[in-house]
């Protein structure tokens, strides 16, 4: 926030922007990814003038958990389409789905369970002591690390890899697994703003006499107000809002009542 009252450098378009600025609004979210999210929906919902992509650049993509015999592995996608296999998504980053799969393969590597390999693949499987009889077991592990069940066990593993790199002063590769770990973290952590198939519902907070209301439609929280008003006026809006998103009002209420009276 603060760049806008600085060196705009490229973005002078943004100078009238700046001048009609009124108050600052803000939501806590409860990862970086979902704050991503958010601002791609409300930014796509309603796009201001100063913007220009549409949502911003980066594009949706999926991580699919294939245990199929000749497909077997874990590889993104850019369409929800989940026939046959495990999917999980949408993520905001094609680069962090794909780094998280490259940890993933480093721990449990699925693909070398594939019936079809190239030589070099195979002679790997066989140091490893990895075959077809793993498919599923390493199928599943996937899951539990992408579902959250057995996350842990997965950063363990990658945390131990990096910290041996960096032992035997191979600084290249504990950052490339440094990057695996935080790409992980990404793609598992909470994030509620884009849920694939999802509903429609509204949330509301309220906090000494202010309201902020959200809007989520087709699994996509994509509006945002916030207004004054008593408690008896939001009473039905409150009991509507889902209990796994009370937190969330509540916080975003309080936090509009420190901006705005601060």
């Amino acid at each position: 926030m603060q760049s806008y009252w600085g060196d705009l450098r490229d973005r002078l378009h943004l100078t009238s922007m700046v001048a009609r600025i009124a108050r600052v609004e803000a939501v806590v979210c409860d990862s970086v990814h979902e704050a991503a999210w958010l601002e791609r929906n409300l930014l796509e919902a309603d796009m201001p003038p100063w913007n220009r992509t549409p949502g911003g650049a980066e594009a949706a993509i999926y991580i699919l958990v294939d245990t199929r015999p000749r497909t077997a592995g874990v590889r993104t996608s850019h369409r929800a389409q989940f026939e046959g296999v495990v999917g999980f998504g949408p993520y905001l980053g094609g680069a962090k789905a794909r780094q998280a799969i490259s940890g993933l393969h480093r721990v449990f590597p699925l693909s070398y369970t594939r019936d079809r390999l190239s030589g070099a693949e195979r002679d790997i499987a066989a140091r490893r002591g990895i075959g077809p009889q793993l498919r599923e077991r390493l199928g599943a592990a996937v899951v539990s690390a992408l579902d959250g069940t057995n996350t842990e066990a997965a950063r363990e593993v990658l945390t131990a890899a990096r910290d041996r790199a960096a032992a035997a002063l191979n600084f290249e590769l504990a950052a490339r697994v440094h990057d695996e770990l935080a790409a992980l973290d990404w793609v598992t952590s909470v994030q509620r703003v884009t849920v694939e198939g999802g509903g429609d519902h509204g949330i509301c907070g309220w906090a000494d006499g202010l309201a902020v209301t959200f809007s989520v439609r087709g699994g996509r929280l994509n509006r945002w107000d916030q207004y004054e008003c008593s408690r008896p006026a939001i009473a039905r809006a409150s009991a509507a809002t889902p209990p796994e998103w009370a937190a969330f009002a509540q916080r975003s209420a309080e936090l509009a009542v420190a901006l705005t009276r601060a």
